[in-house]
């Protein structure tokens, strides 16, 4: 299928320049405000800050392609580092700050970063992990220094150098390296340029454009791509306030939606969830938001219409992967099929392959759903072989989700390639049972998983959390789902559990589920 509208032009510049290119105009106005205290950085400070860190990296001998490491939560601060080590002409690598020191130490040697950017919460795992990837210095936002091998941001900032004229190839020199946790091994540091970066906030922005006095949450972490992406930068290129959170609180949450009148919420299912079932949004004045975006995992119909309906505001969602720098669909507001992921935005060329024939299904047939486009990372680093297996020699990148698109060239997302149930040979997948079960008033979330049966070969079973208050029967859900699916669809076993566990950006960890 060709692109589904033209490709817009691509700026040929960096990352930071792209994104401060219009600060001055805005110089007094808060770029980015810290959720729990209200401190603020305005325009004017974010390009003097980003431009001393830059001087100081410099002086301290980061060369243009040198790795940086940010291992910290979301803080005014991130983009500071972010855009100061770009400025300079590294490539940032941005880690979960959840890792272990043995996570973070593979991070760490894999994308051969020389310093860490941390906070005094999680200095003692950043040190065991530089110590062990043999790091000499760690960069310490928020605390004091004075440590052997710890420096404080603030002594960085002081510096008096001025920021280096780096010649950046906006095409082929790297502008950060975060990791994708895939679904088998260790995680693999994707590859993505300042024009992969660039060219994916024109895209989404002319699919999804942010208006002047927009106001940002910023609580969907910073070192995953949606967040860099679509809040933090998109954010930042648009002259709006983002306020951030350094972790999820729905309290809170609420609570900076109501006092800093955020007109955009950007959010992955559970707090999407949170907020379509949870009583204690009913208390909050949310009347400043807009509209609400959902993305990195599927958002079901149901649950589309369920909070749409609640908050009174379009809801709609995208769909976009670490390699996509991330976006490459949107539904878009004006025309929202809930349960879509709507047309490609901008530039974007999609296909839905059958799998096992390579060759292209017809409409509101299922296949893989492969993606070509300025978006599209350059590989993985240091691995070949992984880079071959996703993007193919002609461009295409094969996300390994499953999708449909209809007449209208609205995709569907209706499973992941490799977690579809083989139950007697038919294809059951686990997303359309999500979608069934969460849609009953008693369950507060659900995942399903196979499980292998040597008849069957796997039966689906599903996990659930029961809402608080609740009272039904294993039975009354079991028939819940029956009565709309096939029957080789039916859930088969069921377990209630106390919480779902799901990673950072909101996608269900089933292999925790397998080995519970």
């Amino acid at each position: 299928m060709p692109a589904s509208q033209p490709a817009p032009e691509i700026p040929d510049v960096d990352i930071t320049t792209f994104v401060l290119a219009d600060a001055g105009d805005h110089a007094d106005k808060p770029a980015l405000i810290d959720g729990p205290s209200g401190r603020a950085i305005t325009y004017a400070q974010l390009d003097a800050m980003t431009g001393a860190l830059a001087g100081a990296l410099a002086a301290r001998g980061l060369s243009k392609g040198d790795a940086v490491c940010i291992y910290m939560p979301n803080l005014p601060e991130y983009a500071v580092v972010f855009h100061g080590v770009s400025r300079a002409g590294g490539v940032n690598t941005t880690a979960n700050p959840l890792y272990t020191a043995r996570e973070l130490e593979h991070q760490l040697n894999d994308s051969g970063a020389r310093m860490i950017f941390t906070v005094p919460a999680f200095l003692e795992t950043a040190r065991e992990a530089a110590s062990a990837a043999g790091i000499e210095e760690i960069v310490l936002v928020g605390g004091e220094g004075g440590e052997e091998g710890v420096t404080a941001f603030t002594e960085l900032l002081g510096s008096g150098v001025e920021a280096p004229e780096v010649a950046i190839d906006a095409a082929a020199d790297l502008a950060v390296l975060p990791y994708s946790s895939g679904t088998t091994g260790l995680p693999k540091g994707v590859m993505l340029t300042h024009r992969n970066l660039v060219a994916n906030i024109v895209q989404t922005n002319a699919a999804m454009p942010m208006e002047p006095d927009d106001v940002l949450v910023g609580v969907l972490p910073f070192f995953h791509i949606y967040g860099m992406t679509v809040i933090m930068n998109m954010g930042l290129v648009g002259g709006n306030t983002i306020v951030t959170m350094p972790r999820f609180d729905l309290g809170e949450f609420l609570g900076l939606i109501e006092s800093e009148r955020v007109s955009c919420a950007y959010v992955v299912p559970p707090i999407a969830l949170a907020l379509a079932k949870h009583p204690a949004v009913d208390e909050a004045d949310l009347s400043s938001l807009r509209m609400v975006m959902s993305g990195a995992a599927p958002l079901g119909p149901e649950l589309t219409e369920l909070l749409a309906e609640r908050l009174g505001v379009p809801v709609t969602q995208g769909y976009g992967m670490t390699e996509l720098s991330p976006v490459s669909h949107f539904c878009p507001l004006d025309g929202i099929k809930p349960g879509t992921i709507g047309p490609g935005v901008p530039g974007t060329e999609s296909r839905i392959v059958d799998p096992e024939s390579g060759l292209d299904v017809t409409e509101g047939e299922r296949g893989e759903l492969w993606v070509r486009g300025p978006q599209v990372m350059a590989g993985y680093l240091n691995n070949d072989e992984a880079t071959a297996a996703t993007i193919g020699p002609d461009g295409w990148l094969r996300t390994g989700d499953i999708a449909i698109v209809d007449e209208d060239g609205y995709y569907t997302i209706v499973d992941r390639l490799k977690e579809l149930i083989k139950y007697k040979g038919y294809q059951v997948p686990p997303a359309e049972l999500e979608a069934v079960l969460i849609a009953h008033p008693a369950v507060a979330d659900c995942a399903v998983i196979g499980v292998p049966d040597e008849e069957a070969g796997e039966l689906p079973k599903g996990f659930v959390v029961i809402a608080e208050g609740a009272e039904v029967s294993d039975e009354e859900l079991l028939e819940h789902v029956a009565a709309q699916v096939s029957p080789q669809k039916r859930l088969r076993i069921l377990e209630r559990i106390d919480a779902i566990p799901k990673s950072a950006s909101g996608k269900i960890l089933r292999r925790e589920l397998r080995d519970s």
